[in-house]
C-alpha cells in the first residue's frame, strides 16, 4: 500500500481515484450486449453465459430437484448460521415498516400516504470467484417483508452449470419464486427486456463488477428502475493512536480479497500506526488464500497521514465510502459529522464483516462516491410511496377559489374549469 503523508487538499480527489475502467471502455460492451439480448431474448442470453462463463446450459431455471439436493449437501452449521442472519436481517428490516401518515390540511381536505411493494423485482447476485450468498439475504429478506409478488434471482453459473448450494438454500429460505443460471451483463439486459425465459421487472437490485454496474446504469434508459450504482467494493478505516493495527489490517484485508478491482484505504492522524497497519497487512496477506487477488486489491489502495480528525473527516466526506470504520477515541466526532457513507461501524468489535454477513444492516451499499446522494438498500428500497387526497363538498368550496386563482395565473384554464364546474354545482 502506497503511504501518503500530509497531501494538499487539492491533490484529495487523485489520490483516492478509484481504480475503475472508464466507462468508454465497458459502455460499449454493454450496448451491444443489450440490444442482442432484447432481440434475440434466450439465444442471446445461451451464447452470452458461453462465451463469459464458459459453459454451455440447456435451461437456465433451476429446478426444485436441483434445490432440494443443494439443501442436502449444506453442513447443518452452516445452515444454522444462515438462519441465524436471516433472522437478524429481517429484525432490522422489519423494523424499518412506516405506518399510514393521514392529514387533514385544512377543513374537508385530507391527504395521506401509504406505501404499496414493488411487484416484481430483479436480485442480482454476483458468483464469480466468491458466491455471495449472503447477498440474498441482504435483497430476498427485505423483497419478502415489502411483499413483492415476483422475486427473481440470477447468478452466474459454474463452470459445470451450477449455482453454490448456499445461494440456492438461501434463495429458498427467503421466499425467492424463480432462480436463474444467468449472470453479468447479459442478467440485467434479460430482467431488462424479458426473454422467454427470464422475466421483465420493475426494479433491479444488487451488486456487482463494471460491467455489471454500467448494465444497471443502462436498464435506466429502458424504464427499469434499479436500487443504486454499486460496483466494486471499498472500504476507508479511520485510526487514532489508539487504534489496533492488527484489527485494521484485518478488515482492510477483508474488502481487498472481494476483487482485483476493490479499494480500502487508512486515513490516519497517527504515522505510528500507519507504519504497524502497513507491517500487518503484510503479515496476516501471506496466509489468506485469496492472496493473489487481495494483494492487487492492495496495490490500488492509500495509508493517508493528516494532522488532525478535522481533516481526516473532510477527506473522508469528500470520498464517500462505501464502508466506513471508526477507530478512535473521537468516535463520536466522527458519528455525528459523517455525512457521505454507506454504512459505518464503529469502535474495535465491529468489523465490516459483521455488517456483510449477520449484525442486520443491509450490506448493499453505494460505492464510487454515490453515498453522496444514495442510500443502501432498505425496506423502502422495495415499496413504493402513494399518496392519497379526499375532498369533501366543504373542503372544496374553502380551497376551490385557491386553486382557480393559481390555475389561471398559469394559464391553464381546463384546470381551472374542473374547480369551477363543481363550485357552481355547490351553490
Amino acid at each position: 500500500m502506497q503511504i501518503i503523508n500530509n497531501p494538499n487538499k487539492s491533490q484529495w480527489l487523485d489520490i483516492v481515484k478509484r481504480p475503475t475502467q472508464t466507462l468508454d471502455d465497458i459502455e460499449a460492451t454493454v450496448i451491444d450486449v443489450f440490444n442482442d439480448v432484447k432481440q434475440n431474448k434466450d439465444s442471446a442470453i445461451k451464447k452470452y453465459t458461453e462465451r463469459f462463463d464458459g459453459v454451455d446450459l440447456v435451461s437456465f431455471l433451476v429446478t426444485d430437484e436441483e434445490i432440494t439436493k443443494a439443501v442436502a449437501i449444506i453442513p447443518e452449521n452452516l445452515k444454522k448460521a444462515i438462519k441465524q442472519a436471516k433472522q437478524n436481517i429481517e429484525a432490522f428490516h422489519k423494523a424499518q415498516k412506516t405506518s399510514k401518515i393521514e392529514v387533514e390540511t385544512s377543513s374537508g381536505v385530507t391527504c395521506w400516504q401509504e406505501k404499496r411493494p414493488i411487484q416484481k423485482v430483479g436480485l442480482y447476485i454476483p458468483g464469480g470467484t466468491a458466491p455471495l450468498f449472503s447477498t440474498v439475504l441482504m435483497l430476498a429478506v427485505p423483497a419478502q417483508i415489502a411483499r413483492c409478488k415476483d422475486i427473481v434471482l440470477c447468478s452466474p453459473p459454474n463452470k459445470e452449470g451450477k449455482l453454490a448450494p448456499e445461494i440456492l438454500f438461501a434463495a429458498q429460505l427467503c421466499g425467492v419464486t424463480k432462480i436463474i443460471k444467468v449472470g453479468g451483463i447479459q442478467a440485467i439486459a434479460g430482467l431488462t427486456f424479458g426473454t422467454e425465459t427470464i422475466p421483465q421487472v420493475y426494479k433491479i437490485f444488487g451488486p456487482g463488477n463494471q460491467f455489471v454496474t454500467v448494465a444497471k446504469q443502462l436498464a435506466t434508459k429502458f424504464g427499469v428502475a434499479i436500487d443504486m450504482p454499486a460496483g466494486p467494493s471499498e472500504l476507508l478505516v479511520v485510526a487514532d493512536e489508539t487504534a489496533n493495527a492488527s484489527y485494521i489490517a484485518s478488515d482492510l484485508l477483508s474488502q481487498a480479497e472481494h476483487g482485483t478491482d476493490s479499494q480500502v484505504i487508512l486515513v490516519s492522524t497517527s504515522k505510528h500506526i500507519i507504519g504497524k497497519v502497513s507491517e500487518e497487512i503484510e503479515r496476516q496477506l501471506e496466509v489468506l488464500p485469496r492472496k493473489v487477488i487481495a494483494e492487487k486489491a492492495i496495490a490500488n489502495s492509500k495509508l493517508i497521514f493528516v494532522e488532525n480528525d478535522n481533516i481526516a473527516l473532510e477527506l473522508i466526506n469528500e470520498y464517500g465510502p462505501e464502508h466506513f470504520i471508526i477507530c478512535s477515541k473521537n468516535e463520536n466526532f466522527y458519528v455525528d459529522n459523517i455525512i457521505n457513507a454507506g454504512s459505518v461501524f464503529i469502535g474495535d468489535y465491529t468489523p465490516e464483516s459483521a455488517g456483510d454477513y449477520a449484525s442486520g444492516t443491509n450490506h448493499t451499499l453505494p460505492t464510487n462516491g454515490f453515498s453522496k446522494a444514495y442510500s443502501g438498500v432498505n425496506l423502502d428500497s422495495f415499496l413504493k410511496s402513494m399518496t392519497f387526497q379526499k375532498i369533501s363538498k366543504k373542503g372544496l368550496v374553502n380551497l376551490g377559489k385557491t386553486i382557480e386563482l393559481m390555475a389561471e395565473a398559469e394559464g391553464l384554464q381546463a384546470h381551472k374549469n374542473a374547480v369551477s364546474i363543481r363550485l357552481k354545482d355547490l351553490k
